[in-house]
């Protein structure tokens, strides 16, 4: 049985993956089960870019197969912001609640109709420093005038999915499973793992 590692020292995100990925024919490794692994500075202008980047190097450093993410939020009337940014829109040291009341603070003033905003991921997988697949996908919702549920991380309590009427902090992780950007993504690159790891 192959190893794969996700390009990523979080382990949370690598639970989160291990879900998606259930079922492929290899043992699923964080990068933080690996002593001087590379530091990836996530410089790219796309989140395709950023993905293959960070699965590239990763596959170089254990000279094998790694799956990398990346993902953000992207609000039409603020021109695709915070985009690669995301996770750092209110400072690189900040924290996702600020991160939202940046979003809602930038929004106070615009209409329900133009708040349309859209999760993209991007999902790489690289094999020895080769990229072999890339994945996109979008979910898309609007930005809610305010925080609403407790579940899920990040701009969850701010996406408002039309469809239901709630955002993804109201939905949970049952129905967010289904739609996401992310689960569409790593769904797609598990089909084809299935087939590469025979």
């Amino acid at each position: 049985m192959r190893d794969i590692v996700i390009a990523s020292k979080n382990r949370k995100k690598l639970h989160e993956l291990e879900r998606y990925l259930k079922g492929i024919k290899a043992t699923v490794h964080c990068l933080a089960d690996f002593k001087k692994s590379p530091r990836i500075v996530e410089s790219g202008k796309t989140f395709r870019a950023n993905a293959v980047k960070k699965a590239v190097i990763v596959s170089r450093f254990v000279n094998g197969l790694a799956l990398a993410d990346d993902s953000g939020l992207c609000v039409d009337s603020l021109g695709g912001k915070p985009g690669v940014k995301s996770a750092r829109f209110a400072g690189p040291r900040k924290k996702d609640s600020d991160n939202n009341a940046k979003i809602l603070r930038l929004l106070k003033d615009v209409p329900a109709s133009g708040r349309d905003a859209r999760f993209v991921c991007a999902v790489a997988i690289a094999d020895k420093g080769k990229v072999i697949r890339v994945y996109e996908e979008s979910c898309e919702g609007r930005i809610a005038f305010e925080l609403r549920g407790k579940y899920g991380f990040g701009y969850d309590p701010l996406f408002l999915v039309p469809k239901y009427k709630k955002t993804f902090g109201q939905l949970g992780l049952k129905v967010k499973d289904k739609m996401s950007h992310r689960s569409k993504a790593l769904c797609r690159a598990r089909e084809f793992l299935l087939k590469y790891l025979l």
